[in-house]
């Protein structure tokens, strides 16, 4: 199918299925080398992870295309889905099944422009204004919002903490897809899901356990129990 062809292949919509049913979503960067990072994302599709993405703001382009390819038959074997980070030439050469963009990043339409309609687009929020432009737009597959607790991994956001999760949750209809961001840790999990969230994104909280199997099941097994 042409890139630039706005219909959707049945690759697409098994994307967008596989989306409607994940519940935790893990990013990690490239620091383990790709070796560590694949016997890490067999563990943490073991574990339950349904969405890993790349995100190494230090990384090489490259190095990026490499890892997502390296990691295709591992997420392929697990039934899940692999996310690029930002840039639309990593998500395209590597066959990732999504690209997240941040608000500075480029436009729904821009990336749709480049990638079609099979590859999902995530765009993240911190406001209730970002929150409803991004659920309004027909062009994102899903949204995150936070951080909603203070996070090494994004020093310079401040938290936003439930209410924006929570609006999110109390959206009436055929909602979009989306994730709780920040500071997410399995004690967490019970205030989120008291706001009504369904789906988290993590990051310390799996990249960093000694068991990342484990701590990936019990995330899980908190999100769904």
């Amino acid at each position: 199918m042409n890139a630039h062809s706005s219909a959707t292949s049945e690759a697409g919509a098994r994307r967008r299925e596989a989306l409607r049913a994940s519940r935790l979503y893990v990013c990690v960067d490239l620091s383990r080398g790709l070796e560590g990072l694949l016997a890490f994302a067999e563990a943490a599709f073991r574990g339950g992870v349904d969405i890993l993405q790349v995100r190494d703001k230090a990384a090489e382009a490259r190095a990026e295309v490499e890892a997502l390819r390296a990691l295709r038959p591992i997420a392929d074997a697990h039934g899940t889905l692999l996310a690029a980070n930002d840039r639309a030439d990593v998500a395209a050469l590597a066959g990732a099944d999504i690209l997240h963009l941040g608000q500075g990043d480029l436009s729904t339409l821009d990336a749709r422009a480049l990638l079609g309609r099979d590859v999902l687009i995530g765009r993240s929020t911190r406001t209730i204004e970002q929150m409803e432009a991004a659920d309004a737009d027909a062009g994102p597959d899903y949204f995150c919002t936070g951080p909603v607790w203070a996070t090494p991994t994004k020093p310079d956001r401040a938290p936003v903490g439930l209410d924006l999760p929570r609006a999110a949750a109390q959206r009436t209809g055929d909602a979009k897809p989306f994730f709780a961001i920040g500071g997410v840790d399995a004690e967490r999990v019970p205030e989120l899901l008291g706001a009504g969230v369904e789906r988290i994104v993590v990051v310390r909280a799996v990249t960093e356990a000694d068991d990342p199997e484990a701590a990936a099941r019990t995330l899980r097994d908190a999100l769904t129990s």
